[in-house]
């Protein structure tokens, strides 16, 4: 019923830690936060699902599914992003009904494709902040 010292403290800890992180990082790091926790979800749910656990794969698929809607797809620029904020709808749109069909149909198969299409695009992200960093300052503006 109660949880321990410990685990409350480093629960408080992980939030501190969480809402330091969001508050001081510019866009391209939140992004890149997103990508990390959806896949964190992802494998959290995909876990569950082989442990049997019906809840936690729950809350880990439900918690994918507002990464996605609210965070990735909620953050494309349809009107100025051209076909690439296009096709990264279209993208989101389909994860988010084959994690809706895992978790209807308890298939770690439909997790693990959602996987196998989003890492590659964080991956990319990931190397779009490092190719920036490696660049030499060019005096050209921002």
């Amino acid at each position: 019923m109660f949880t321990s010292v410990n685990s409350r403290a480093a629960s408080a800890y992980k939030r501190v830690s969480a809402d330091t992180g969001v508050s001081t990082a510019d866009p391209h790091q939140l992004v890149g936060m997103l990508f990390d926790g959806l896949l964190q979800s992802l494998n959290v749910a995909r876990g569950a699902m082989e442990r049997g656990e019906v809840e936690a794969k729950g809350q880990a698929i439900g918690k994918a599914v507002r990464i996605l809607e609210e965070g990735l797809r909620g953050g494309l620029n349809l009107a100025q992003g051209g076909d690439l904020a296009k096709n990264l709808n279209g993208l989101y749109g389909y994860a988010v009904q084959r994690l809706t069909l895992a978790n209807l149909r308890n298939d770690r198969m439909l997790v693990t494709e959602v996987i196998d299409l989003i890492e590659p695009l964080a991956d990319s992200w990931k190397q779009i902040r490092g190719a920036a960093a490696a660049q030499p300052a060019t005096g050209l503006g921002a």
